[in-house]
């Protein structure tokens, strides 16, 4: 598969929104507390599945758009109205989510491509349930300083794997995909450097546990990108000369959607994480 999308545009875009979404998750706490935190994480989850809809080309597209935004708003009320929320709460949401999910895409007319749109669904609701996890990552003090440095630990490796596969992606991890091997292990040190030098800012006893963290962090970021960016090439790929049009495919389709889908669908897979071993570490 041929992407029409430059490697230049594929890479520098998401390192773009990538800044702004640490700043705007870092920033907002600082200047209004949980509200500003609760305000950025649904930012994130909004422009996550305007954007996911739009570049998976899920069916239904004005039912998915009311059943992620739904699940966004929900999975957020549910830690942030309990005075001791737990992750596990999110079940409810995810559970409930998914029976709507089928019930939309059962009813909608005409029903194509069915079995692709729900999975698509399914994957949207899991990730805007997991970016609701920074709520709980960053309500504490020491939990706003372990944040801190677990969205700069993401954001480093997001901009260190975009910027080094923009000028040397090799070898290359598939055809067709301007990902490589060097971009993904460096992405994963930068990482473990980030949270090995805000060991002591974010509570991390010892070197080897921030060393780990950061690592760990990294290394989820790394592989989620690289799954990013094969949703964007298969989203923006060129019908091959003698190949049947796809009506799923769309080369024109906006590079700033794409870019967002880059952007934040790595800190929804990290949120989770870095709460796991906030408790560990």
């Amino acid at each position: 598969m041929r992407s029409a999308l430059p490697a230049r545009v594929h890479h520098l875009q998401p390192a773009l929104l990538t800044v702004l979404a640490v700043a705007l998750v870092a920033g907002l706490p600082e200047l209004w507390g949980d509200r500003g935190r609760l305000a950025a994480v649904l930012v994130l989850q909004l422009g996550l599945v305007l954007t996911w809809v739009v570049v998976t080309g899920i069916q239904g597209f004005a039912g998915s758009l009311a059943v992620g935004a739904a699940a966004a708003v929900a999975a957020d009320l549910v830690l942030v109205l309990p005075e001791n929320p737990e992750l596990g709460d999110l079940l409810v949401v995810l559970g409930v989510g998914f029976l709507v999910a089928v019930v939309q895409q059962m009813f909608r007319r005409p029903r194509e491509a069915l079995v692709a749109s729900l999975a698509g669904a399914v994957l949207l609701l899991t990730a805007v349930a997991a970016l609701a996890a920074l709520l709980l990552l960053g309500r504490t003090e020491e939990g706003h300083d372990r944040a801190l440095v677990a969205l700069l630990a993401v954001g480093v490796a997001l901009l260190v794997g975009h910027l080094v596969d923009l000028v040397l992606p090799r070898p290359y991890l598939a055809a067709g995909v301007p990902r490589g091997l060097l971009g993904l292990v460096l992405s994963v040190v930068a990482g473990a450097l980030v949270a090995y030098l805000g060991r002591n800012l974010g509570g991390t006893a010892g070197a080897v546990p921030a060393l780990v963290l950061g690592a760990a962090l990294a290394g989820v970021t790394a592989l989620v990108a690289l799954v990013a960016s094969y949703v964007v090439v298969e989203a923006t790929a060129d019908d091959e000369p003698g190949q049947q049009p796809s009506p799923r495919l769309d080369p024109s389709l906006s590079p700033w959607a794409v870019s967002v889908v880059q952007a934040v669908l790595p800190f929804a897979a990290c949120a989770p994480v870095a709460l796991a071993l906030q408790m560990v570490l």
